[in-house]
């Protein structure tokens, strides 16, 4: 742009298209001009000195994972209604399964109420965002409400299919367990041999209590079913998911090292204080695995006392 603009400010300077006042005019927007470039070039160097580095990407993710719980927290099932695991399906449930392999990235919950409203319907998700799906597998279930579809089968499949978006790679957006991943991803990788880095780890762990934090905030007044969305049912994160998207793979590949056990045991110890009641069974279960394999790697019988007398401080 600011070539473009000293371009056209010659060419008109040199056929005589300003007078005085115009001469000073361009003046003045071309020390605009000069200074917005200035601070351009200043923030992209600031931001080139920051790409790569590991703390800089932790940071990203870490927030892209609190935005999505907290998101999920308000919406808990999308905006739809709870399909909970003891409701059963009537014989003359329609199964509508994927026509591709990837993962859901979105479901558009709003449309398929529209749908929903529109032929008569009520819809039952199996998946979730981030769920990897195939060819072939159910993505749905199509209950009618009245004696017959107000339109013919394949079109409300067609229509219902439509409002879910598959992709070959999970997104941060709408997908509060990926967040998690990339975070024990971060940490397993920095206990690689190759690595050898527990310091990023037991940071990585420190930024995972503060996210699991968010999802033990009670819910807000907007964490409620829309009211043009009451026909659509899907189901709700577990904690034991999202403790086992996290604690799982760091818990393993540092087993043999006492600094990031002590720091797993820490975190779920923490979160178990912070709220009991959704956290506390989770954390006990982790913290049996943890004892485990660390009874297994462990090869000093202090380390191990070490571990046993930390766990012994949880409240029971």
């Amino acid at each position: 742009g600011s070539f473009l603009f000293s371009l056209v400010g010659i060419i008109a300077l040199s056929t005589g298209a300003y007078g005085t006042q115009g001469r000073v005019l361009l003046f003045a927007v071309t020390i605009i001009v000069v200074i917005l470039i200035v601070y351009t070039l200043l923030r992209w160097i600031d931001h080139l000195s920051k790409l790569g580095r590991v703390g800089e990407t932790i940071d990203r993710v870490e927030k892209a994972a609190i935005k999505a719980i907290t998101q999920r927290i308000q919406w808990p099932y999308l905006g739809g209604s709870a399909y909970t695991t003891d409701l059963s399906l009537p014989p003359s449930a329609i199964t509508v399964k994927s026509e591709l392999t990837g993962y859901v990235q979105h479901i558009d919950v709003f449309a398929l109420g529209a749908i929903a409203q529109d032929v008569e319907i009520q819809v039952y998700l199996e998946v979730l965002p981030g769920t990897f799906v195939h060819e072939g597998m159910p993505l749905l279930h199509i209950v009618s409400m009245g004696n017959t579809m107000a339109c013919d089968t394949d079109t409300a499949r067609e229509k219902v299919l439509a409002t879910l978006t598959i992709g070959v790679r999970r997104t941060f957006e709408n997908d509060p367990r990926f967040g998690l991943c990339v975070l024990s991803e971060i940490a397993s990788r920095a206990l690689s041999p190759a690595v050898n880095d527990p310091g990023t780890a037991i940071d990585v762990i420190g930024r995972g209590v503060r996210t699991l934090t968010c999802w033990s905030k009670p819910h807000g007044p907007g964490s409620h079913t829309n009211q043009g969305c009451k026909q659509i049912f899907l189901r709700g994160l577990t904690v034991d998911d999202l403790f086992d998207d996290f604690f799982a793979p760091i818990s393993r590949d540092g087993a043999a090292l006492l600094e990031v056990n002590l720091r797993v045991l820490k975190a779920l110890i923490s979160l178990a204080e912070i709220n009991p009641a959704i956290f506390k069974d989770a954390c006990d279960r982790h913290v049996a695995l943890l004892i485990t394999r660390a009874d297994i790697t462990l090869t000093l019988q202090h380390e191990k006392d070490q571990l046993n007398s930390l766990a012994r401080t949880m409240t029971p």
